[in-house]
């Protein structure tokens, strides 16, 4: 755009609301939000990528056209808790 000449958009991404154990309708989202920005750039929907799902959901993600999982989790295991500051 005129006001970011040097943004470029590569992409998308989402992952699905916490605590949700279906990721699909989110998944579904990004796809309809994908086309609006394509049509809004003047660009192939296609040539935008589509990051979607994390460890617990990758597989569903694939299925779903995700061109881009996070899977730290499932590679590196579980984070400890984030420690809070003494109050």
């Amino acid at each position: 755009t005129s006001s970011c000449p040097r943004l470029v958009i590569t992409g998308l991404m989402t992952i699905g609301k916490f605590g949700d154990p279906n990721p699909e309708p989110y998944f579904e989202c990004l796809h309809e939000c994908r086309q609006k920005v394509a049509t809004a750039m003047g660009v192939d929907a296609d040539s935008l990528e589509l990051s979607m799902g994390m460890s617990g959901d990758f597989a569903k993600a694939i299925a779903a056209g995700s061109t881009s999982v996070r899977v730290g989790t499932a590679i590196f295991g579980s984070r400890p808790p984030a420690k809070l500051p003494p109050s």
